[in-house]
């Protein structure tokens, strides 16, 4: 894979500019045919173990948030297509499959094998990377199905849904009493809102009304039952709807759901520069640094930084305009990531699955060699790529809207090239010259570009095709 092929960042500090590009080139070596495990361009995104090759729901969602980027040499649908075709007759999707056999992969604390029901997010995202409506009335039976399955089977008479909390990938987080799970009902909520979006894309008004009264009906159950207002913050529920004291990062869940009203998200978002439980060093651990559990070397998700809940915590962040806090903690946390790849020491260092989150370097386990994984792409492409694109450069894009928006929280020498927008090749560079702050943009064709620069100057104007260029100071 040449990485010509893809698109190119432009940043200050090169090291985050070498990381994005080693992702890239590192990504082929993760597509394997599904039956034989040989490398295959035509397969899926797999972590290679051998074996025991798994095709993971929460991956696979996660990782099409990023590989959406790749000027379509690795397609964000595949994996999802997979989940969707391996549908079963009630419209259960289970949470994994051995590749090799597509047979389910058990799990005891989880006997329905259900994953965090985010499908209707994920396609939601592909719509604005592709504009492919086609797609949507496809995919949008097999997504109802699904959702009336996790109703099913899940959904109790208070309007709560009681999930294993192990369906969140979160196995060894102090949350053995958690009967009712703050992260699976936010994710119901967000599936069930980009459900009712996705309706409107179809303009079918009775489908994105049912999911919208689903999301308020949702909403206003985990603000009652959920939201502690003596901790701020949401918390599981136990059978008896009892809060369980502890705080993980799943209570971070509504934020991205856009649950919380203005006074408890800045009372959520608060505990994210408290270093007493989520404002560590490197940001945000997956509990809380007050509790009795928490581990300083992370041992799984007893505080270990994980990729994947990083991404989900900063889109939280930015459905509440906090674009700044958004930008900081991803560099933050891409600096802790870059030491892992090339530690101070001189050793030989990797991109992992899990980091510390008071120091640097990778999570460790104690009775478990193989935490974290090495080279876990399927997550750390989240914050080498997409965050990279959307939070440190600051790129925002609709290809149905036409749209380009640029939150810049400081002017910097930044920006991409040949971003591809299906067939449109984009480049968009912020540099100084002697005329001062200067943007240079090149397109194939018409595009709305909105730029917003440190909330004092907003403007969107039309960009024609060709090469165009604007000044700071004349907006």
């Amino acid at each position: 894979m040449n990485k010509r092929d893809f698109p190119k960042i432009h940043f200050y500090d090169q090291d985050f500019v070498d990381i994005y590009d080693k992702t890239w080139n590192w990504l082929s070596d993760h597509w394997l045919d599904a039956k034989t495990g040989e490398l295959s361009p035509d397969g899926y995104f797999i972590y290679p173990n051998g074996e025991q090759n798994v095709i993971d729901q929460f991956e696979s969602i996660f990782s099409s948030f990023f590989l959406v980027y790749s000027n379509r040499n690795f397609p964000a649908n595949q994996n999802l297509d997979y989940f969707y075709d391996k549908q079963e007759a009630s419209g259960a999707i289970r949470w994994r499959y051995y590749a090799k056999t597509g047979e389910v992969v058990p799990d005891s604390k989880n006997p329905e094998g259900v994953g965090l029901p985010l499908f209707a997010w994920a396609e939601f995202n592909l719509y604005h990377k592709s504009a492919n409506k086609r797609r949507i009335k496809e995919v949008m039976p097999v997504l109802q199905k699904y959702m009336a399955w996790i109703d099913a089977t899940f959904k109790q008479e208070n309007g709560l849904y009681a999930a294993p909390s192990s369906a969140s990938t979160m196995f060894n987080a102090p949350r053995d009493n958690a009967y009712y799970p703050v992260d699976f009902n936010a994710a119901v909520a967000i599936n069930a809102a980009h459900m009712s979006a996705l309706g409107d894309i179809l303009n079918d008004k009775e489908l994105s009304f049912q999911y919208k009264r689903q999301y308020f009906s949702l909403k206003t159950r985990i603000n009652s039952l959920m939201w502690d207002s003596a901790t701020g913050f949401y918390h599981d529920l136990d059978k008896d709807e009892n809060r369980l004291q502890q705080k993980t990062i799943a209570g971070f869940w509504p934020l991205l759901a856009e649950i919380p009203n203005a006074d408890k998200a800045d009372a959520l978002i608060a505990h994210l520069a408290n270093p007493a439980t989520f404002g560590t060093d490197h940001p945000f651990p997956t509990l809380s640094a007050d509790d009795p559990d928490f581990r300083e070397d992370g041992e799984g998700f007893r505080g270990s930084v994980y990729p994947a809940f990083n991404f989900m915590v900063i889109k939280g962040l930015e459905k509440y305009q906090r674009f700044d806090l958004a930008r900081e903690c991803s560099i933050r946390h891409l600096y802790f990531v870059l030491e892992g790849l090339t530690p101070a020491s001189g050793e030989k260092g990797d991109l992992y699955e899990a980091y510390k989150p008071c120091k640097e370097g990778f999570a460790t386990m104690p009775d478990d060699e193989q935490f974290p994984k090495r080279r876990c792409l399927q997550t750390i492409g989240l914050s080498t790529i997409a965050l990279m694109i959307e939070n440190v450069i600051g790129l925002s894009i609709s290809l149905p809207r036409k749209t380009v928006d640029w939150i810049i929280p400081s002017l910097e020498i930044m920006g991409i090239e040949k971003l591809s927008l299906k067939r449109n090749l984009i480049t968009i560079l912020s540099n100084k010259s002697a005329r001062g702050w200067e943007i240079q943009m090149e397109s194939e064709k018409l595009y709305y570009f909105t730029i917003n620069i440190l909330d004092q100057k907003k403007k969107t104007l039309p960009i024609p095709s060709g090469k165009c260029s604007m000044l700071i100071d004349k907006l």
